[in-house]
C-alpha cells in the first residue's frame, strides 16, 4: 500500500523516548522527515542522533509544550529546515497518579497542561500552515483512561478533553483538508510505565480484561498514527481510534 508519507514533514511532540520515539521512526521509515522534541535534551539527542545514524532525515529540539513561545519557534525551525510541515503528532504527556483528596494541585496543573494545553498551543501553531497547504494531519493520543480510572482524575479528565478536542478541530477544519483524529491506547508496557511501583497489579488486570492475549507495545500505537497520517485515512476525521486489545472496562 502506498502510504503517500514520502517527504511529509511531522513533529512528534514527547519523542525523546517511548511512544513518541517509536512512532517518529514509523513515520521516519515510511519516507517522512521527522522532528524529535522533548522536554528533556539529553534524550531529545540521542534520539535525534539515533534516527541521523539510520539514515532518516531528522532534527531534535528541546521544547517546553505549555510555552506558547518555545512551540511557536519550535515549528519555525521545523519549517526553515524542512521547509514545511504536514503532520503533527500531538502525544507529550505522563501520568501523576493519586486520589484526589490527596492530590497536590500543581499535580493537577501539570498533567492537565502538558496533555491538553500542550495539544492547544502545537496545534494552534500548526494549523495556519495547514490551511495554507490545503493539505495537514493532526493526530492526538489520548488513553483508554478517558473512560475514567480510580486515582487518575488528572489524566483522566486530561484525555477525556484530549477525544473532544479532536471533535472540535476535525469539524473546524475539514474544509482545509486536514483531518484530525485521536488515538486511545490501553496498557502499553513503555519505560515509563514499568517504572511505576504498582506496575505489576497494573499488568495482570490488563492482561486479564484484555481480549488479546498480551500487553500492548509502543509500535501498536505508532502504527496507528501512521495509518491515520496517510492517504488511506484521507476521509477519516474526529474519530477515536482505540488501540487496546480489546479491553474498554
Amino acid at each position: 500500500m502506498k502510504l503517500g508519507l514520502k517527504d511529509k514533514v511531522a513533529i512528534v511532540t514527547g519523542s525523546g523516548r517511548g511512544i513518541g520515539a517509536v512512532t517518529a521512526r514509523a513515520l521516519a521509515e515510511e519516507g517522512a522527515k521527522v522532528v524529535i522534541t522533548d522536554i528533556d535534551p539529553e534524550t531529545t539527542e540521542a534520539t535525534r542522533a539515533a534516527f541521523v545514524a539510520d539514515g532518516y532525515a531528522a532534527i531534535g529540539a528541546v521544547c517546553d509544550v505549555t510555552d506558547e513561545t518555545q512551540v511557536n519557534a519550535l515549528v519555525a525551525r521545523t519549517i526553515e529546515e524542512f521547509g514545511a510541515v504536514h503532520i503533527l503528532v500531538n502525544n507529550a504527556g505522563f501520568p501523576r497518579d493519586n486520589y484526589i483528596t490527596k492530590m497536590p494541585e500543581q499535580d493537577w496543573d501539570a498533567v492537565v497542561g502538558v496533555i491538553l494545553k500542550g495539544a492547544y498551543n502545537c496545534s494552534r501553531a500548526v494549523v495556519p500552515h495547514f490551511m495554507e497547504q490545503n493539505w495537514g494531519r493532526v493526530i492526538n493520543i489520548s488513553s483508554r483512561a478517558y473512560l475514567g480510572n480510580p486515582g487518575q482524575t488528572n489524566y483522566a479528565a486530561a484525555k477525556a478533553g484530549i477525544i473532544g478536542f479532536t471533535r472540535a478541530l476535525g469539524m473546524e477544519q475539514g474544509r482545509f483538508n486536514v483531518t484530525v483524529n485521536a488515538i486511545a491506547p490501553g496498557f502499553i508496557a513503555t519505560d515509563m510505565i514499568e517504572a511505576l511501583p504498582n506496575y505489576d497489579r497494573i499488568k495482570s488486570r490488563a492482561l486479564a480484561m484484555n481480549t488479546v492475549p498480551r500487553l500492548g507495545n509502543e509500535r501498536d500505537i505508532a502504527n496507528g498514527v501512521v495509518f491515520l497520517a496517510s492517504d488511506a485515512a484521507e476521509y477519516i476525521s474526529g474519530e477515536t481510534l482505540h488501540i487496546t486489545g480489546g479491553r474498554y472496562g
